[in-house]
């Protein structure tokens, strides 16, 4: 798209729907993170997804929203990860299962993003949720539990449908995309749904 001048530019960019993406695996090449990658381009004009990373958050300790512990300064990285949920128009968890239920590093995400209390950067917030496994249950219990944290926060999540993508080792192919054309389309029309869902709950 050509934009007549930088100022526009920057307009364009002030009006984007800003879509944040969490990736529930610490692996660098991991098949969750592969997933996200191939779904963000789904997005529309308009939108603007991208991955936030969350493997550094230090674990979630309620000290360090204490402003008396004086020991247990709260984390610059916890203000950052708060502030750019509170900037976003939507979420989106792409996540592995670990031993049937949603990975460490994304419970520990949505714990720091639920405090302090009475100022949560969840609440409002339309999510979709994306889960896999290398075997045939698509992340079930790993999605279940996850729906179960996020359902304390009031935040407009995707009904149906859901996405549970099994026996996902080869679904990812080498030029980044969704190997499975009918997989692709399913996943396309879920993104879709989604960016309904952010319209009819606008943040900002």
């Amino acid at each position: 798209m050509a934009f007549r001048s930088l100022p526009d530019f920057i307009r364009r960019c002030m009006m984007s729907k800003k879509i944040t993406v969490l990736v529930g695996s610490l692996r660098r090449e991991s098949i969750a993170r592969k997933i996200a990658k191939a779904v963000i381009p789904m997005f529309p004009e308009g939108y603007e997804a991208r991955i936030v990373e969350i493997g550094d958050l230090p674990l979630y300790n309620a000290d360090y929203d204490n402003p008396a512990e004086e020991y247990a300064p709260l984390p610059e990285a916890y203000t950052a990860f708060r502030q750019t949920i509170k900037d976003s128009d939507g979420v989106l968890f792409v996540t592995s299962e670990n031993n049937r239920l949603v990975p460490a590093v994304m419970k520990n995400a949505i714990d720091v993003a639920s405090k302090p209390n009475g100022d949560v950067a969840w609440k409002g917030l339309p999510g979709a949720i994306i889960s896999h496994s290398v075997g045939a249950m698509g992340g079930y219990s790993s999605q279940k539990t996850l729906r179960l944290a996020l359902s304390y926060f009031d935040m407009p999540l995707m009904g149906q449908p859901e996405v549970f993508l099994g026996k996902s080792a080869n679904m990812i192919n080498e030029e980044g995309g969704f190997a499975n054309e009918s997989t692709r389309e399913f996943v396309q029309g879920y993104i879709d749904k989604f960016v309904k869902l952010v319209e009819a709950n606008p943040r900002h």
